[in-house]
């Protein structure tokens, strides 16, 4: 049986932390970053955890 290869996109956008958690970017900060507040933009930047919600679909993407 050929092996699962993991999903090329969503390995871009999910990193895998050394305890297993998976860490991904804020959204909105892509376009349209004139019309939005500063204040607005310092919360969207750094990274978060992917919610429990999607935490197992976002595994089985990455093959684990």
């Amino acid at each position: 049986m050929p092996k699962m290869k993991s999903h090329s996109g969503t390995s871009k956008r999910v990193k895998v932390t050394g305890s297993g958690k998976l860490m991904r970017q804020k959204t909105g900060l892509r376009h349209n970053l004139e019309k939005k507040p500063s204040t607005m933009t310092r919360r969207m930047s750094g990274i978060t955890e992917v919610s429990s919600a999607d935490a197992k679909k976002v595994k089985k993407l990455l093959g684990r």
